[in-house]
């Protein structure tokens, strides 16, 4: 299970550098951070909630490791462009 959550984690820190490469359009920061945040946290909680096998329990544990990831990146870049 910690080894599921490393790899979302990381898979979260490429989203989070894919996007933001890939996205050009000026996103308002409060409406991004709550997309990061939201989006993978609820589908994961949502998903350990139903879960009835340990893949599905894997396989919510990595969509809840992915926010903190893509949030990381999220801060950096706003730290570096001095926004």
């Amino acid at each position: 299970m910690t080894g599921v959550m490393l790899v979302g984690v990381a898979a979260g820190v490429m989203a989070g550098v894919v996007a933001t490469l890939a996205v050009t359009a000026r996103v308002r920061p409060d409406v991004a951070i709550g997309l990061v945040l939201a989006v993978p946290t609820l589908f994961g909680l949502a998903l350990l909630l139903v879960s009835a096998s340990r893949r599905l329990t894997t396989l919510a544990a990595f969509c809840l490791a992915f926010a903190p990831g893509w949030f990381s990146v999220l801060v950096l870049t706003e730290v570096m462009h001095g926004a």
